[in-house]
């Protein structure tokens, strides 16, 4: 079983004998916490899910602006945001199956 632990900015962890590990494969932990990089990892996870600005906003319930200013740098996303995509980067099929039965 897999233990998974939210971080107070954002991050999600597996705890893994005591340690706790960054939950993002295929994407270095450290570019997905650095404020700097934040628009390319959200440009960079929006393509490899195959989705337009437009689809990934409605997928995330959040507000296409929302996407554009991520992806340009104006702002980044913190707290619950920063945590989706977090688990979007580990598996994006099951998140967003999970989102659209809400």
């Amino acid at each position: 079983m897999q233990r998974l632990r939210l971080k107070a900015d954002g991050r999600i962890v597996e705890l893994l004998d005591g340690r706790e590990i960054p939950l993002a494969p295929g994407m270095p932990a450290a570019t997905l916490h650095k404020p700097a990089s934040e628009a390319p990892v959200v440009r960079d996870l929006r393509l490899r899910t195959k989705l337009t600005q437009a689809e990934f906003a409605s997928r995330l319930g959040v507000p296409i602006e929302t996407i554009r200013n991520w992806e340009q740098g104006k702002r980044s996303p913190r707290g619950p945001a920063r945590a989706l995509l977090t688990v979007i980067a580990h598996d994006p099929e099951m998140v967003f199956a999970a989102l659209a039965r809400r």
